[in-house]
């Protein structure tokens, strides 16, 4: 795990916009775009979309122009690995 998808999952033990994750964060938009796909790609976070409640499949195509309108939760798995390093 780099140390961006690190401090990511470190920002979503709650539900998290994109906005607050970029507000809390010292990355760009393509480089949080890119660590937000890894991560998703692994299970260790999850979409939600259009609300915080529904969670919302991923979709790799559309995922890169609509990564700024998600939020975001670590699951389980992200959980378990975050605390393990």
């Amino acid at each position: 795990m780099t140390e961006n998808e690190f401090a990511i999952l470190d920002e979503l033990y709650f539900v998290t916009s994109y906005p607050e994750l970029k507000s809390s964060l010292s990355l760009t938009d393509a480089e949080l775009c890119e660590a937000l796909r890894h991560l998703i790609a692994q299970g260790y976070i999850r979409i939600l979309y259009p609300d915080q409640d529904t969670e919302y499949d991923y979709d790799e195509k559309a995922f890169g122009h609509h990564c700024h309108d998600y939020f975001y939760l670590a699951t389980k798995a992200g959980l378990v690995v975050h605390n393990s390093i």
